[in-house]
Formats: structure tokens, sequence, C-alpha cells
């Protein structure tokens, strides 16, 4: 198959965002063409002056639209590509020069209708944003399922980094309009219709996730919330792993009440895994600060996700009312574009 690349790129409020994106695909060693796609999701802060300055390096599509989601914009997007594969970023990803050419042999070598990349920290990105990438992306938080290759279960694209071919996007209709979410509804729908999927490793992006602690809780409680939605729509694919942050969190708590008993094992076996995630950060990072922060974000990841998991679990499953009913703050109404 003669690819024919076409970046999908929603942006909300993020210039800044897109110029130093814009600025690693200006540098992309692809020898062939490839387009641009742009997707203004109802900003006030539009990107139109950033974006014309590119224009005579790459070839862009610029569009604006009413505010409907990411999921939405991307669908806007492929819909107006000229391209017969598209790839999705997030506008906060700087892109390595070696991405697009890795994508395109690996796709060359064993073609799939739908492949997903991993996410690294730059160099330049804060403390802060490492451990939490550490956290997203450790094989001991996440069991890999954002781009290890020794991830458990299998793997599903994610839309920061993620292509999928102009027919299965047109077979599949796209991203529904939960988010966050729409991405493993997206790839389940994709492997529903018997499409395969797969990790490229070498296809990772560099993803700055612009996120602080209490930015980074509100994110992950809300992929907790989503996991028994999607449990619901796609029962084959619920797995008790999911319940383990909750179960982590619960554990926790009782391991504190015990130790004030006199029972200290189960905290100390906390203390443990602790240790392991600091070793395993610093031998990553060669950040003692970074290691010491990554104990933090995982605390944080876990609690959030368990805590949102838990509680869309007990509302999804006794209540009459509908998700959308439930939480409508996880949909998106979908205006009519322009």
């Amino acid at each position: 198959m003669n690819l024919f690349f076409s970046f999908i790129i929603p942006v909300y409020n993020r210039p800044e965002e897109i110029r130093e994106l814009l600025e690693s695909l200006v540098a992309q060693t692809y020898s062939k063409p490839f387009e641009v796609v742009i997707v203004e999701d109802g900003s006030t802060k539009d990107s139109k002056e950033v974006i014309e300055k590119f224009n005579d390096k790459l070839t862009i599509s610029y569009y604006r639209k009413p505010n409907s989601g990411p999921g939405d914009s991307r669908n806007y997007g492929m819909e107006r590509a000229k391209g017969n594969y598209f790839v999705i970023l997030d506008s906060d990803c700087i892109m390595p020069p070696q991405y697009l050419q890795e994508a395109d042999d690996s796709l060359s070598k064993d073609f799939v209708h739908c492949y997903g990349g991993p996410d690294a920290a730059h160099e330049s990105f804060s403390a802060v944003q490492k451990a939490i990438n550490y956290a997203m992306t450790s094989l001991l938080t996440t069991g890999g399922i954002r781009g290890n290759k020794k991830a458990i279960g299998k793997f599903q694209p994610r839309s920061f980094n993620m292509g999928i071919s102009k027919k299965a996007f047109e077979d599949v209709g796209g991203y529904g309009n939960i988010h966050p979410g729409e991405d493993p509804d997206l790839t389940i729908r994709i492997w529903n219709k018997g499409y395969a999927t797969k990790l490229i490793p070498e296809a990772f992006v560099y993803h700055k996730r612009r996120i602080d602690w209490n930015k980074f809780y509100t994110q992950v409680k809300k992929f907790g919330m989503v996991r028994p939605i999607l449990n619901k729509w796609h029962p084959r694919t619920a797995k008790i792993t999911y319940w383990f942050p909750t179960m982590f969190c619960i554990g926790f708590i009782l391991a504190f009440i015990l130790w004030f008993s006199g029972i200290r094992l189960p905290l100390r076996m906390f203390g443990v895994y602790f240790f392991v995630i600091f070793i395993d950060s610093w031998l990553k990072t060669r950040r003692l600060r970074i290691a010491a922060l990554s104990i933090i974000a995982v605390i944080i990841q876990f609690f959030g996700y368990g805590y949102g998991f838990l509680k869309s679990t007990i509302w999804v499953n006794f209540s009459k009312r509908t998700p959308e009913e439930l939480f409508p703050k996880l949909f998106f109404k979908t205006p009519n574009a322009v």
C-alpha cells in the first residue's frame, strides 16, 4: 500500500504548543510528501498567525469550528484530509525527527489499519512533567498499556499518538463523544470490525502533558470514571485488573489503620513497593528529585483513578440512568460544524 500520511491535530487555545509541534514536523527526516490538518476546536485564542508562518514549509490545512471536543474534532479533520493514513496527535506533543520514517518502515513490513506509539519525556520537560510521564508509562504502575513492549494484555493505541487508515476510520465511523475514553472506545470498535492493531515502539512522541498535581488528579479520576462506562458498552473487554487502583487505595488505607493497631507488615509492603518505584524511576531518569516526585505521582494516579473507577462502577451498574445522564461532563454535545 502506497501510504500518504495526514497528521490530524485538534487544538484548543494552545498556539505555542502548535508552534513547537509544527517545528518538529518541519524537522522530519521523511522524504515523501505528507500533510498537516489542524482543527481549531472553538478556541478563543486561535493559532492562525502561528500556522501562517509554516505555510511555506509544510502542507497545512487549517479549519475552525465550534467547540465539540477532541474526538469530534479529529473526525472533522479526518473527513477533510487528503491522505489514506491518518496520524492523530495531541497538540502538546513534540515529534522526534525520525518519527514518520519509523512509522512508514514498520507499516511497510507489517501493515495494520491502526497503530499506536509510546510517549516519552523530553529533556526540556519540568521535573513534575517527567514524574507524571513515569507514572503514566511505567510497567510497575499502568502495566505498560501506554506503549511498553512488555505491556500486559492487548495493546490499545492512544490518541495522543495513534495511526488509523482511512478505510478503518470510515468503517467504524470515527470517535464517539465521550471524553476522556474516546480512544479506547474507538480501538475496541476497530477490533470488533476485525482490524488488527500494533505498537510501533520506535514511533514515539514527546508528550508534554500541560499539567500540575491538581490537574493530574482530575485527569486520572476521569480516566477511572470512564472505564466502567466502556465496560458496560463493551462487556467482553472488562478485566479484573481495572480494579487494581481501587484495591490498592483500599489496601493502603487499611495498612495505615493496621499500623496504628500494631500490625506493621502491610504498610511495610507498600513501603517496599514505593522504594522499587523510586529506584526504577531513578534508574530511568538519573534524577533523585524526579524519582521522589514519581512516588507522589503514582499515589495521586492510583487514588484518582481508583476513586473515579469505584464511584462510576457503583452509579453505572446500580442506577437506571444512562452514563450521559449520570456524568454529563464526560460527554461532548456535537454542534453543527461550520
